[in-house]
């Protein structure tokens, strides 16, 4: 590495380079202290962000390489998390798993549990009932609506903008008091169990719902004002982190990520579940792959759930008193009513809660339309009543690939607003 020598004249007399009095006298000339420094571009700047720092999104390192402002490379660095959930599975029956997958996206926990229950009943050849599969879809949506609600309020933190949250969270705090009301918890719902849920919703859980789908569009509508015809939100996002229809697919991206791109999957449309091939409602897509987009498909997607919702709503009036749970003992537990009065039923329910529900010998696989993306729960069984293996395909942490990519030749401040368009949660990515 080349230097070039810069003579600086220290124009305070009587003092060295540290403050200090000198024993100069007065009219002696001070001579000239040399500095060598390197020249601008001999080298790059490696700059740390995180793993502590809220712009990451949890505990992410990211190592970036900067020719001035100019970013050259962006290594993600993971793994600070320490959660091991596959490995835990390993040593639960199935519905104590379901209480890790509230902590994996721990940002749309319902949907989490609503995953690991369809995998979890493929593997073993059980059928839901009707109004348990549309319960699992209101539980979904929701999950989709607070997670999306999530990302837009730190994201609009993160760019600068920050009354979009304050209308966010207050949204989201609805569909908590919603959650907690069904499920007893605000974050870690464990919501559903092998066959059913842990619970029908309560009476009056309904008109909340309605309530809430009723004014949650004009919260939409608002942020639509604020922002997308902003000029300083349209100018940190528009042609920033461009991401190809082709180099999305290239990447194995899925969710908003994908369909910002132009690529048109959809889960609940490509792979039905849950009977979602019955529901009316559209898959925004995007057309440049930027922030914009990215940001457009989100807000689009919480319109759509809504309709959802409302149809899902129009259903649970048809199935009112249906059961939940499917009718088979050696899978759902007996009411305890007759489990403390009748001899049999108490006997199945030992042998659940002490031995599990044993699944046949084989493998199962099943992917849903996460927030972030596909969510899949990989199962393979040797006829106990644990998996000898779980296996996550966790969209944010497939998403987070393409980081690098998106960062090339952008400025640090980009940075930021790129690492939020993708919606990473560190609990799915350190599994």
């Amino acid at each position: 590495m080349t230097t070039r020598t810069i003579d600086f004249e220290i124009t305070t007399p009587g003092l060295d380079r540290a403050g200090h009095p000198t024993q100069v006298p007065l009219g002696v000339p001070i001579e000239p202290a040399s500095f060598r420094i390197p020249d601008p571009g001999e080298e790059h700047m490696l700059v740390n962000i995180g793993p502590q720092h809220p712009a990451t999104h949890g505990v992410l390192r990211l190592v970036v390489e900067l020719d001035g402002e100019v970013v050259q490379r962006v290594v993600p660095h993971i793994g600070y998390l320490h959660s091991g959930f596959e490995k835990l599975g390993e040593y639960r029956h199935y519905n104590q798993i379901i209480p890790l997958t509230d902590r994996t996206d721990y940002l749309s926990p319902m949907a989490n549990n609503v995953c690991f229950a369809l995998a979890a009943e493929k593997l073993m050849g059980i059928s839901i009932t009707e109004r348990c599969a549309v319960l699992r879809v209101i539980a979904c949506e929701l999950s989709r609506i607070i997670s999306h609600l999530v990302w837009l309020g730190t994201t609009g933190i993160d760019l600068g903008a920050f009354t979009p949250f304050l209308w966010s969270f207050n949204e989201r705090e609805k569909v908590y008091d919603l959650q907690e009301a069904w499920t007893g918890a605000r974050l870690t719902t464990s919501l559903t169990r092998i066959g059913g849920m842990m619970a029908d919703i309560p009476d009056g859980w309904e008109d909340g719902l309605r309530s809430f789908c009723r004014d949650f569009p004009n919260t939409l509508r608002e942020v639509d004002t604020m922002l997308t015809r902003n000029a300083i939100w349209i100018g940190r996002t528009q042609n920033v982190g461009v991401l190809t229809g082709e180099e999305a697919i290239n990447y194995s991206l899925s969710g908003p990520m994908l369909r910002a791109s132009g690529v048109d999957y959809d889960v609940r449309k490509d792979r039905p579940y849950l009977g979602y091939e019955t529901y009316e409602f559209d898959v925004p897509i995007g057309e440049h792959g930027d922030i914009y987009d990215r940001y457009r498909v989100r807000l689009e997607e919480m319109f759509q759930s809504v309709r959802i919702l409302e149809q899902a709503l129009d259903r649970l009036a048809g199935l009112r008193g249906a059961p939940v749970n499917a009718s088979d003992p050696r899978v759902i537990l007996p009411p305890k009513s007759s489990a403390m009065s009748d001899m049999e039923a108490m006997i199945f329910h030992f042998k659940q809660v002490m031995e599990g529900i044993a699944a046949p010998p084989g493998e199962a696989y099943l992917g849903i339309e996460n927030p972030k993306g596909e969510l899949g729960y990989y199962l393979v069984a040797d006829g106990t009543a644990k998996p000898v293996r779980w296996r996550i395909r966790p969209p944010s942490f497939i998403n987070l690939a393409c980081l690098p990519k998106l960062c090339e030749g952008v400025l640090l401040s980009d940075v930021i607003a790129i690492n939020a368009s993708i919606d990473i949660v560190m609990g799915e990515i350190d599994r």
